[in-house]
């Protein structure tokens, strides 16, 4: 595949997975059972802001990235497109979407929210084309810190559920189900949609990728 043609595949499926990223955080929404912990904290900010919900993660996205300036980290096309258009799709999908009052609908928002996000995970990183600013925060610590990714990502994480929760952010069953199913989503969605380097030529050179 040619370079600018597989170049145009990363960029469009970056794009497409970010706003699945997107409309799944709104159907987890709508369903009012739980989110997951950075968007506990960015719901919690939007409710004593008065913000939108899309706004606060546009804005919190983009507060994390200067803290990548300490840590010596480098924003990639995908970091950008990250902190931006997840942010537009959240408020497009709450535009849209309807707020479930029976209790299984609720189930059901909240199950496709989980499992659209599993997707859309696999999507954007299997682009290759940078990390989002709240995982470039972590794997950026991790470099300078020497400390485990375990230990680093369950430090940020249950964080920003706290301070989530205390600034009236949901938590519920999703939020539980969201940290039990989006490890092993991302282990089936991530290999499937990475878009990897081509491969060798006939002699053997190997050929990069952009």
């Amino acid at each position: 595949m040619p370079i600018r043609e597989r170049f145009g595949r990363r960029f469009g499926q970056l794009q497409l997975g970010l706003v699945a990223y997107g409309l799944s955080l709104a159907l987890m929404i709508e369903s009012g059972l739980g989110l997951d912990p950075w968007d506990v904290f960015h719901q919690g900010l939007a409710l004593r802001t008065g913000l939108s919900m899309g706004t606060i993660v546009i804005v919190v996205g983009v507060l994390v990235l200067l803290l990548w300036i300490p840590l010596r980290q480098v924003p990639g096309i995908g970091t950008v497109s990250n902190a931006l258009v997840v942010g537009l799709a959240v408020d497009a999908g709450l535009l849209v979407l309807p707020t479930p009052e029976p209790l299984l609908a609720r189930i059901a928002f909240m199950l496709a929210g989980v499992l659209g996000n599993g997707v859309a995970t696999g999507m954007y990183i299997g682009a290759r084309l940078g990390p989002g600013p709240r995982d470039g925060l972590m794997t950026g610590y991790v470099a300078r810190s020497g400390r485990s990714i375990r230990l680093v990502r369950t430090v940020i994480e249950v964080t920003v559920l706290a301070v989530g929760f205390l600034l009236g952010g949901t938590v519920g069953v999703g939020t539980l189900l969201y940290a039990l199913a989006i490890g092993p989503l991302a282990h089936v969605f991530i290999p499937l949609f990475t878009v990897h380097a081509r491969p060798a030529t006939a002699a053997g050179a190997p050929t990069g990728s952009p």
